[in-house]
């Protein structure tokens, strides 16, 4: 089991930047993908970014950066040029071998960090 805990959400300006920030406790946090989501029109949630075990990144947008710290089993999620439409409720995956886009193949999950984005 792994239990993960996001925190850094909060009112934001637009055009400023966001920090979030998911901790995970359990086993074996270095040997799971970690990723973000947010709720989208449509789709039961969005993916907005994603780190591999080994590293490798992706993300929806040039935006946002992702990056891991598996010492202190954390995930950050930067993202810059925020806009108004960011505003959601982020939340952190963990999956041993997620497609990154696909929410069924991720296997845990935070209770979500509201961000809120003003104009």
């Amino acid at each position: 089991q792994v239990q993960l805990v996001e925190s850094g959400g909060g009112l934001l300006q637009a055009g400023g930047s966001l920090r979030l920030s998911c901790t995970a406790s359990g086993r074996s946090f270095s040997t799971y993908s970690m990723g973000w989501f947010r709720p989208a029109p449509g789709k039961e949630r969005e993916f907005v970014a994603g780190i591999s075990w080994s590293g490798g990144t992706d993300s929806v947008t040039g935006r946002c950066a992702i990056s891991r710290d598996n010492a202190k089993t954390t995930v950050l999620l930067q993202m810059n040029s925020l806009k108004p439409e960011d505003t959601a409720v982020y939340y952190c995956a963990a999956g041993t071998n997620p497609i990154w886009a696909r929410v069924s193949t991720w296997d845990y999950w935070g209770q979500g960090t509201q961000v809120t984005v003003s104009s």
